[in-house]
């Protein structure tokens, strides 16, 4: 039976009382529509008229939703229980604070009561986990994997980590909680969490509440929460040893009258106190059992462990026993000899029975000194074995740092000879680059002195540039009418060799016809041809003696002489 039944079941009775008319009989009860360890609760009902004041349902979406739970499933109804629980503390905890107006602190009640039904949620289905000191249940392990799913709570968990007071994953979980609240990041981490149910199949089992759609709801009510402003110190808290009991008392309201109102409230309230001192009761028992059960288990362990001691302790303590019989006979073997020897003695001399009796405590102190030396040898037998053993751990420890140390050799002689060798490449690299650099240098004092005289060549060249640019200025002066004479020339030429060209073509072709009549005319295209090869022969002559009388007035401008040589032999390749 989970303890949220019975708030359920009173809930559904007050709704069916508001929705009851006049004519209607109070004795109906939904008893029917809950499971059976429900129905036990049914007489609480009668002499109470207490309203859960959850969140705006009416009351037929509410039986609608336990119609749709099998009554054969309590893990169902658990999760639905602890999700209607979720909401009453959310609710209560956004109404309180919006009241008070001011920010929350670890003392709140309704905080601290939303804290205990939240880990009741994240604790329902977890899967155990089997140790040597017994099952353990932890919600820390889910909640660290939202580290991985989201890197906004790495902070809270790293922080959570460095918690000094903290050392049971318990502790670890409610801090986180706590720090994603004044984060006002939880629903977020929530739904990142719950969306990836193949990593929480791990922790929980198929049927928990964070495997089902009641987690998804849960961590849609938590949105909600972001409006609430916490100020939460957990240095002081002991967050390990507290117990998470839901108190059922905060939700409660007074509702309409009754007529048994009075002695409903009583009831119900010392049942529901019954039952949580029952439930904290059960609690501490279950940890006390738990913690007594470790150690009775550590307790087992060494008596078998003094048991074996004791074996040894038993052998050694026979051995010792043999010993001492064996010195005592013979001792006794010794005294009956010298008894002997006394007797006979007695009646011939007093004073060998003087001797006899100084032997005789002689022999007796030296049985007491080997008796003395017999125990002291135990005592050193026992410190030599504890010595040995101390020894023996010593020495396995020393062995273990041995091969450690060993390794730690290997590896250093290794990355030794690493270093060997890359020192020397590195020697040869410098070699290299250090004949490369003298070469470099050698072929950069070259290149200065090249650069030098390429700097006076440049100059020069720069001088006769200017010179050369002004005697072609001055030659353009000169000479540029009689250049475009010349062209001028030239040009008619080609004229006059295009026209003898076209003629030769006409009188070709009539030497290909065979006239007669034609013969006269090729004699005067003969001549014709005769006079204008004359004629260029003529202007070749000229064009020469021209370049002479150019090459003989600028004899000092021989730049101004290369342009004329270039025009003329120009003009010449042209005719």
């Amino acid at each position: 039976m989970c303890p949220a039944d019975i708030f359920l079941y009173c809930h559904i009775q007050t709704l069916l009382h508001s929705y009851q008319g006049p004519n209607m009989s109070h004795e109906i009860t939904p008893h029917i529509l809950l499971p059976r360890p429900a129905r036990m609760f049914l007489h609480l009902d009668k002499c109470t008229h207490r309203l859960i004041d959850m969140f705006v349902y009416s009351w037929m979406s509410f039986l609608t939703v336990l119609l749709a739970l099998d009554p054969k499933d309590p893990i169902a109804i658990e999760r639905l229980n602890l999700m209607n629980m979720a909401k009453l503390s959310i609710k209560g905890l956004i109404e309180s604070a919006l009241n008070l107006g001011r920010t929350l602190d670890s003392d709140y009640a309704p905080l601290q009561q939303f804290f205990v039904v939240m880990e009741h949620c994240l604790k329902h289905g977890l899967k155990t986990k089997k140790t040597f000191l017994g099952q353990n249940k932890s919600f820390w392990g889910p909640l660290e994997l939202v580290e991985k799913l989201t890197p906004e709570a790495g902070e809270i968990t790293a922080s959570v980590k460095d918690l000094p007071g903290l050392k049971t994953p318990i502790g670890r979980g409610r801090a986180w909680l706590r720090l994603a609240l004044m984060q006002k990041k939880l629903s977020d981490y929530m739904k990142t969490l719950i969306n990836r149910k193949d990593l929480l199949s791990e922790f929980y089992e198929a049927n928990a509440l964070m495997m089902e759609e009641e987690g998804a709801v849960i961590a849609g009510l938590l949105v909600g929460l972001n409006v609430i402003d916490a100020n939460l110190c957990m240095k002081g808290e002991d967050l390990d040893s507290q117990v998470g009991v839901i108190d059922f008392s905060m939700y409660l309201k007074d509702g309409g009258p009754s007529v048994k109102s009075t002695e409903g409230d009583g009831q119900i309230t010392a049942i529901l106190d019954q039952k949580n001192y029952v439930e904290e009761l059960n609690r501490h028992l279950s940890a006390s059992v738990n913690n007594l059960q470790a150690k009775v288990d550590a307790l087992e362990k060494s008596n078998t462990k003094l048991t074996e001691e004791l074996a040894v302790a038993n052998n050694r303590i026979i051995t010792l026993q043999e010993d001492v019989e064996r010195v005592k006979e013979e001792s006794s073997q010794l005294l009956e000899s010298t008894c002997k020897v006394v007797k006979a003695d007695l009646s011939a001399d007093g004073q060998i029975l003087g001797e006899a009796r100084k032997q005789l405590k002689e022999e007796t102190r030296l049985r007491l000194d080997a008796e003395k030396e017999l125990e002291l040898h135990i005592g050193m037998k026992q410190e030599m074995e504890v010595s040995m053993k101390m020894l023996e751990k010593d020495i396995c420890e020393k062995q273990d740092a041995l091969l450690a140390l060993r390794q730690q050799l290997e590896e250093l002689r290794k990355l030794n000879q690493e270093l060997s060798v890359k020192s020397q490449n590195s020697d040869a690299a410098m070699k290299q680059k250090s004949e490369i650099i003298s070469r470099l240098d050698e072929t950069a004092n070259q290149m200065v002195g090249t650069i030098k005289q390429l700097e006076l060549r440049s100059r020069q060249a720069e001088r006769e540039r200017d010179l050369a640019n002004e005697a072609n200025r001055l030659f353009k002066q000169e000479f540029g009418d009689k250049i475009e004479s010349l062209y001028l020339e030239v040009e008619k030429l080609k004229r006059q060799r295009s026209h003898l060209e076209m003629e030769l073509r006409k009188e070709k072709e009539r030497k290909s016809g065979f006239y007669p009549d034609s013969l006269p005319e090729e004699k005067r295209n003969f001549t014709t041809q005769r006079e204008v090869r004359f004629e260029i022969e003529e202007m070749k002559k000229v064009l020469y003696l021209k370049y002479i009388v150019c090459d003989n007035t600028n004899s000092t401008q021989h730049t101004g002489g290369i342009c004329t040589t270039v025009v003329l032999l120009n003009a010449e390749h042209r005719f």
